[in-house]
């Protein structure tokens, strides 16, 4: 199911997988099967979505981002590829994200440029995560 009011470019959705309204899928990104992307969120062309997947309002998703099987991504959380952003940025470095399977991101974290997130860790609502997590770890406040 596409919402009427979501603007999706992509051809690369999966079976099953809900877009709600108000979010914006650039036409390079890849969603998998039986995911629910809620509203106003918007996913950024060099993204790769698993299965399962359920990420909540407001999220943003940049280049680089790979996101595994049954991830959980809460409300409003942040991740960021660019660790010296700057407006028009010449000399951008792209720092990819990449979130294991099964792991969950509570509402408003904060994932910094190059993480990797490890299979099955949490993080909690309001983390800020500046390293990487291993995998089963639970992260509250800062790592």
């Amino acid at each position: 199911m596409i919402h009427p009011l979501s603007d999706v470019q992509s051809k690369k959705i999966g079976k099953n997988t809900r877009i709600w309204q108000f979010c914006v899928v650039l036409p390079k990104a890849e969603i998998g099967d039986n995911c629910n992307i809620c509203s106003h969120c918007f996913i950024e062309n060099d993204v790769v979505i698993g299965n399962n997947v359920t990420i909540k309002n407001g999220v943003n998703l940049y280049d680089g981002m790979r996101i595994e099987d049954n991830v959980f991504i809460g409300p409003n959380a942040t991740f960021c590829n660019d660790r010296y952003p700057v407006s028009t940025n010449k000399n951008f470095k792209l720092e990819p994200i990449i979130v294991k399977r099964n792991a969950s991101i509570g509402a408003n974290a904060t994932v910094l440029p190059g993480v990797t997130i490890g299979e099955n860790a949490i993080i909690a609502a309001g983390a800020i995560i500046t390293k990487d997590v291993n995998d089963n770890e639970k992260i509250i406040g800062r790592n």
